[in-house]
């Protein structure tokens, strides 16, 4: 298929999990596409497989260095020629409760989940002018319901679906779209990392630590990132042209929120 072909797409965090798997499926549906990690490793080992997919191009870039935000989005534009859409994923925060991280964690936090976020629509917002594009942040469920043992995920991407709220007022009559997905339990290496805190804490295996965060879900499954790559390129398609400030929740019906 060919949904977005020639579109300029710069995914940030691209190398494995969920980025990763946005980044795939808007090769495969025709898109030029941008990667980035704080990892060289990663990002050549992404580069050789997602090489044979489409023209994607890979930069190291540590997003809670504006710096490297501004030369992530400058190496994007030398290779694509400008942006059509910005898809904002970022790994999480040290995971632990109030007493478990140290004030340093939360400096970070904040770097890592929203300046980041301020920094990349920041010195993107020219080239998106100029194609109208969208953009597409993934976030998480925390939003609408803390998670256990998630005190800075919890608390600073609330600040994230302020930010997104408001630029999709803003930037909205300019003709940028702005929406927000809210992730839940999917099978990252995050997820793996959670499971493994728990386990420690409380004697379970990893698997089985895994196997009840399924069985919370009303599908009885956690999600493959694939499943959240899908919703991410509905929203950055035309047919959602009406669609702005949004936060979808894809999580398997897990929210019990009505709001």
């Amino acid at each position: 298929m060919d949904n977005f072909r020639n579109k300029r797409v710069l995914v940030t965090a691209s190398t494995r999990g969920i980025g990763k798997a946005v980044a795939k499926a808007f090769l495969e549906e025709g898109a030029k596409v941008v990667i980035c990690s704080r990892n060289k490793a990663r990002v050549e080992k992404a580069l050789n497989e997602l090489r044979k997919i489409g023209e994607v191009y890979g930069i190291t870039a540590d997003l809670t260095k504006k710096e490297d935000v501004e030369k992530l989005v400058d190496f994007t534009v030398s290779k694509l020629g400008g942006i059509d859409v910005l898809v904002y994923v970022t790994g999480g925060p040290r995971p632990g409760g109030f007493e478990d991280v140290k004030l340093e964690d939360w400096d970070y936090a904040v770097k890592l989940l929203l300046l980041s976020a301020v920094w990349l629509v920041y010195y993107s917002l020219p080239y998106l002018e100029k194609s109208r594009g969208n953009i597409v942040f993934l976030t998480s469920v925390v939003i609408k319901e803390p998670l256990e043992n998630l005190i800075l995920s919890n608390t600073v991407r609330l600040s994230v679906a302020g930010l997104v709220r408001s630029l999709a007022r803003e930037l909205g009559r300019k003709s940028i779209r702005v929406n927000m997905v809210l992730p839940g339990y999917t099978k990252t290496e995050r997820i793996i990392e959670l499971a493994r805190v728990k386990a420690e804490k409380t004697g379970m295996t990893v698997e089985e630590v895994l196997a009840e965060m399924g069985k919370e879900v009303p599908l009885g499954r956690i999600a493959e990132p694939e499943e959240i790559a899908n919703v991410v390129l509905f929203l950055a398609n035309d047919k959602a042209s009406y669609v702005n400030g949004a936060s979808i929740p894809v999580d398997g019906g897990y929210l019990r929120s009505i709001f």
